[in-house]
């Protein structure tokens, strides 16, 4: 036991300000959120202790949960998500199969690609809000003057205006902005895959369609997962592109972050806290299983 303590102490001195600053900052805090969730400050008053609080327990939860207002920010967070992670996915995918075998330009492609990932979402958010503005015919501006002169009026809509499916607008500049770090993470794992594995599959007969679904494709399933979670939890997070393209008292683009940052700015902040907590266990739910299936891998 003694041994085992000496062995250990040396290495826990050596993380202990990390663990500790760790303890404070992250869990600690998310502990305070907790608590205030459970709370009924909902005014400056009792923000400032001037007016009395008392513990609800679970009811702002309920509250919210019933809501039509903020099932519509979760309908509109599960749009935006699906879309985000279906087109970075499908688009970093196809320019990384492209790409797979080297050829002549290539870098300066590969640059021109990952270019979007080094610019802010609120600078790229302010282009895209007159991209995406939602003035059509006479009046049209951004895309929508585009397809005019295009001749493609039938393109022209209220992009994310629109009530119903506004917020999917939005999740075009993110795949534009995001798609290329998909791409580098599967370029990266084409270019990790051994020769000898293509070399064998062509001895054996295979053509190049079942070279790439039977040899190639499965080698990429743990790069495709690990992108999944990273987009996955980017999108559900997602605060500075929506409120740079919107605003936060617009219905249709709204999203549980963005109510969040209304309800605290409000001095509402037992349910600003709430909706943060909401959001912690949505996060969780799709990075804590992809922990624990590393973790078991790893052993």
């Amino acid at each position: 036991m003694i041994k085992t303590v000496k062995k250990a102490g040396a290495p826990l001195l050596l993380i202990a300000p990390s663990l500790i600053l760790v303890g404070i900052f992250v869990y600690g805090l998310i502990g305070a959120n907790f608590r205030t969730s459970l709370t009924d400050v909902h005014t400056a008053a009792q923000t400032t202790g001037r007016a009395p609080s008392e513990t609800v327990w679970l009811d702002n939860y309920f509250d919210l949960l019933g809501s039509e207002a903020f099932q519509h920010s979760l309908k509109n967070l599960l749009l935006f998500t699906g879309v985000f992670l279906a087109g970075t996915m499908l688009m970093g995918f196809l320019w990384a199969w492209l790409l797979e075998r080297p050829l002549k330009g290539e870098g300066i492609f590969r640059s021109i690609y990952l270019f979007p990932m080094a610019v802010s979402f609120v600078a790229s958010g302010v282009v895209w809000r007159w991209l995406l503005n939602s003035n059509q015919d006479a009046s049209a501006t951004g895309l929508n003057r585009l397809f005019q002169m295009a001749g493609l009026d039938f393109l022209q809509n209220n992009w994310w205006n629109n009530v119903d499916y506004g917020i999917t607008a939005i999740a075009i500049p993110a795949i534009w902005q995001l798609s290329g770090y998909v791409m580098a993470l599967f370029l990266a794992g084409f270019r990790g895959i051994p020769d000898e594995l293509r070399e064998a599959a062509r001895v054996d007969g295979a053509s190049t369609w079942q070279l790439y679904r039977l040899v190639l494709f499965p080698q990429l399933s743990p790069i495709a997962l690990s992108a999944l979670i990273i987009i996955g939890h980017m999108s559900l997070k997602s605060f500075d592109l929506i409120m740079s393209i919107s605003k936060p008292a617009n219905y249709q683009t709204k999203v549980p972050a963005v109510d969040m940052y209304v309800f605290k700015s409000s001095f509402d902040y037992a349910n600003a806290a709430a909706v943060g907590s909401i959001l912690l266990v949505i996060v969780a739910l799709v990075v804590v299983p992809y922990l624990v299936r590393t973790n078991r891998k790893e052993k």
